[in-house]
């Protein structure tokens, strides 16, 4: 990736959000958990984003994710829940064990979406999330290399509200004593 690419996209917004697509999921919360000592993690199940697109068409994956703050930064575990075409399942992502994808946020989703298409970026998925906010996953890599050889960017503009939700879970990892590992949330 040129410079230039590279410099555009890091542009774009504030890391904070690292993720992965784990080959089996309550394993994965149980090694974040209590060998890394992360958590808690909170479970929102059966998420599906509003007006989804994969590779600009109509999508209905439907996937659960558990959220944990580590220092600065979000750890993001992910586990597809139907059998919908997507990042997910390895449609065009090999997923596995690797990290899967980094999360950036932007208080400006077309301009974030502007900047990955003008330098050959490839949105792979699209929606909107809660009632104003809005996500794009995308391979920033040049086409010959697809998928890439780094990870999938997200770039989300967070709903309204979002902050706090953050700040829940960035403000329980502070001195968390291993209690209530994982929590579902409604």
């Amino acid at each position: 990736m040129p410079a230039e690419t590279a410099a555009t996209i890091a542009a774009i917004g504030k890391p904070m959000q690292i993720a992965f697509v784990p080959d089996d999921f309550d394993a994965a919360l149980r090694h974040w958990t209590e060998r890394m000592g992360v958590g808690p993690f909170f479970v929102m199940e059966r998420i599906r984003l509003e007006d989804a697109r994969f590779m600009g068409a109509p999508s209905d994956c439907m996937f659960t994710i558990a959220l944990a703050q580590w220092g600065d930064v979000q750890i993001e575990l992910i586990r597809q829940d139907n059998d919908a075409p997507s990042i997910y399942r390895g449609d065009y992502w090999p997923g596995g064990q690797a990290m899967h994808h980094v999360c950036l946020l932007t208080d400006d989703i077309a301009s974030a979406r502007s900047a990955v298409e003008s330098r050959g970026g490839l949105v792979l998925v699209e929606g909107r999330v809660g009632a104003d906010g809005a996500v794009i996953y995308a391979d920033c890599g040049p086409a010959e290399t697809r998928p890439n050889a780094g990870a999938i960017v997200e770039i989300l503009q967070p709903a309204s509200g979002s902050e706090g939700f953050f700040g829940m879970i960035a403000e329980a990892a502070k001195g968390w004593d291993g209690s209530e590992p994982v929590r579902v949330l409604g």
